[in-house]
């Protein structure tokens, strides 16, 4: 089932993959892309495996915090060499053969409160799964992943290209200073006054790579004051990921794992201390930037949410999807509120798949599969009636194929719509 998703994911993506002009290239040696994985060979029976049972468990719960790009406490929990090295206290992470020698064992086991070191400001661990640990540590901690698993992409072997990769999403500094640019595992971040600079012919140089654990990145956003990079992405079908990195230093602030999808939609609150994104599972979210801790979780959807803006206040998220629906929901009390959009059927023709906000007015533009960006007040201003649009103002111009993306200008004047052109 697994496999088959992955295949209509990848259908779904090629059909709608819009025609970018590129006008920013990486300079190559040779094209790195991610190889497919094949599953290993069947353990014998009660053999813990670590490549189909103990890494998952770690890289859903572990990886985000102990990275190379964030190796908390000296230790990286992404290979199982690395795992075998001291961290900051002095002791080995895994001890092969010796679970109770064995640092990571004494980090994810509960005391007596029912309280453990690691996952951090998370649950436990189940006893299962530390069990799984275990015994996989004391049966020699033995690396299963096979050889052909694919390429290791991460901060300290980032990618390598031979041509522009898919560029799924761009965005400026507030200053308009840096241009944070998505590629394959990365977001490359560009001086843009450096990159006017370069002699023609030539590829500007990224002043930054900041390479994290998703293969696919979905969304790059500044933070409103410039300092952050939020980015939403992750490994499609196993892992869905919201990062937030130091513009400063390109230090990875907070790596949260959510969900088994690639997430969307990744957008700051104005005062800069949330983060909204959508899911596969239908449901729209917002964490703390800082802390990762959940804040609101919505499932009124009935389809992905592929994008999230908050309200010009921050007290409402407005969120839109796969289900030809824009929602607004309340932050405060995680109330779904209204649908924003007409629900008479007919009225959208496909999905939603872009939204922004007006940087002052309590407005929104919306746009999709229809090709037709269109204009909404957050707020229902006249009783609801069905069949009616009460909160539409007016379209805008089409375009000739689906929208993949939306931007008020910072006076909210203009609005920059992108797509594919027929298909």
């Amino acid at each position: 089932m697994r496999l088959l998703h992955l295949f209509m994911r990848a259908r779904r993506f090629m059909r709608a993959m819009p025609i970018v002009a590129a006008i920013l290239s990486v300079p190559a040696a040779g094209l790195a892309l991610p190889t497919a994985r094949l599953l290993a060979s069947p353990t014998a029976p009660g053999q813990v495996s670590y490549f189909h049972q103990v890494r998952p468990i770690l890289q859903a719960n572990c990886q985000g915090c102990h990275q190379p790009a964030k190796p908390e406490g000296g230790f990286v929990l992404t290979e199982v060499k690395r795992m075998l090295a001291a961290g900051d206290s002095g002791n080995a992470g895994i001890v092969a053969g010796k679970p109770e020698g064995s640092e990571l064992i004494s980090q994810i086991t509960p005391d007596a409160d029912g309280r453990a070191e690691m996952p951090k400001n998370a649950k436990p661990l189940s006893a299962g799964e530390i069990d799984l640990i275990r015994r996989w540590i004391a049966a020699g901690a033995v690396d299963d992943t096979p050889q052909d698993a694919g390429q290791r992409v991460d901060a300290e072997h980032p990618p390598v290209y031979s041509r522009q990769p898919v560029v799924t999403s761009l965005d400026f500094s507030p200053d308009g200073r840096l241009l944070a640019v998505t590629g394959f595992h990365e977001v490359l971040v560009f001086d843009v006054e450096a990159a006017a600079a370069t002699p023609a012919g030539d590829s500007p140089k990224p002043k930054m790579r900041l390479v994290g654990l998703s293969e696919r990145v979905e969304r790059v956003r500044f933070s409103p004051d410039g300092t952050r990079l939020a980015v939403t992405g992750g490994n499609p079908a196993r892992m869905g990921e919201v990062q937030v990195w130091n513009v400063a230093d390109g230090s990875l602030a907070l790596s949260h794992p959510v969900s088994f999808d690639t997430v969307y939609g990744g957008a700051w609150s104005p005062d800069g201390k949330l983060v909204a994104f959508g899911c596969t599972d239908n449901s729209v979210r917002a964490i703390d930037a800082t802390s990762g801790q959940q804040v609101l979780f919505q499932g009124a959807h009935e389809d992905w949410a592929l994008d999230t803006v908050f309200s010009p206040k921050g007290d409402h998220v407005i969120s839109l999807g796969r289900d030809m629906s824009v929602k607004l929901t309340e932050l405060a009390t995680q109330r779904f509120i209204d649908n924003i959009t007409s629900i008479t059927p007919g009225a959208l023709r496909g999905g939603l798949m872009a939204v922004d906000r007006h940087p002052v007015l309590e407005h929104v533009v919306a746009a999709g599969a229809d090709g037709t960006p269109r204009a909404y007040r957050i707020h229902r201003h006249a009783k609801r009636v069905i069949g009616d649009d009460a909160n539409l103002i007016f379209p805008l111009h089409p375009l000739t194929g689906r929208v993949f993306g939306l931007r008020f200008s910072p006076d909210g004047k203009r609005v920059a719509a992108v797509g594919g052109l027929d298909g």
